[in-house]
């Protein structure tokens, strides 16, 4: 069994999650800014609440037109659910950002350079990144999760067999983001030219997907570009599986896309490794 595990890759993994889990002010402070989404941003969003003006209609009808439009809207009777669900996917997202940082610094203060100095494969790298992200992410996504279903969060619907699912469609979205930024920070020596990347695309990401709103209801321009998004495909699936939403996509489908995602970005971050991954 230990020859199926390259060499260092769980040394270098633990070593990665050891900030994190011996350090729990750092985990805490980064369940914030999704707390913050869902507090306050979720529940001042009271859409249905709209239909509370309507005038001149029995308040019965209202509630029901109301639903009637919320379901249509959204997949589910209020919109906080479908914020908070489409929120796994956006912590998900924001801590794989994160993972090129590791790199940087280990590169600015020389444990780079003691590690290509060993026999551990220069793949193993950033895979020992990427494996602690996906862990991390995977343990804030599940908290938060739970944080949503405290607040209020439709949770009539969850199965463990939707959690598995959903949590599989999160594993290979993490996969391939970790994957993409770890990549980006192989030669990298400055981390403030890593975090302005990471500023640059973190909202644009965010927003060209449907994770806080519907694909149908955004500018014909957009579209496109957020039916390509690897966050739409995540927070489709998860939405299906934990509110019984309708979605854009059959779950088999977009799974097969997120993992073509995950493999394809993961194989480019090994084989650049080997390439640019120098002292």
């Amino acid at each position: 069994m230990r020859r199926l595990i390259p060499q260092g890759l769980w040394a270098l993994t633990n070593r990665d999650l050891k900030k994190w889990y011996k350090v729990p002010f750092i985990f805490i402070v980064s369940l914030i800014q999704p707390l913050v989404w869902l507090a306050l941003f979720g529940k001042a969003m009271n859409i249905s609440g709209l239909f509370n003006s309507v005038t001149g209609l029995p308040k019965e009808m209202v509630n029901q037109l109301g639903k009637q439009i919320m379901l249509s809207t959204f997949g589910t009777s209020d919109y906080f659910s479908f914020l908070a669900v489409g929120m796994l996917s956006f912590i998900s997202l924001f801590t794989a950002m994160f993972s090129g940082m590791s790199i940087v610094w280990d590169r600015r203060l020389g444990f780079l350079d003691k590690v290509l100095s060993t026999p551990v494969a220069r793949g193993v790298i950033p895979m020992a990144k990427i494996l602690a992200t996906v862990i991390r992410a995977l343990a804030q996504a599940a908290i938060v999760l739970m944080l949503a279903i405290i607040l209020g969060m439709d949770s009539s619907h969850i199965t463990p067999f939707g959690l598995i699912v959903t949590f599989t469609a999160l594993f290979l979205l993490i996969l391939g983001f970790a994957s993409l930024f770890v990549t980006l920070a192989l030669r990298s020596t400055s981390w403030e030219s890593q975090m302005a990347i990471m500023n640059l695309l973190n909202l644009p990401i965010l927003f060209s997907s449907n994770a806080m709103f519907p694909i149908s209801y955004m500018p014909e321009w957009l579209q496109p570009i957020a039916r390509i998004n690897p966050i739409s495909y995540s927070a489709d699936i998860s939405r299906q599986f934990l509110l019984n939403s309708p979605g854009m996509v059959d779950p088999i489908l977009g799974l097969a896309y997120l993992t073509t995602f995950a493999i394809t970005l993961l194989t480019l971050g090994i084989v650049l490794s080997w390439r640019y991954l120098s002292k």
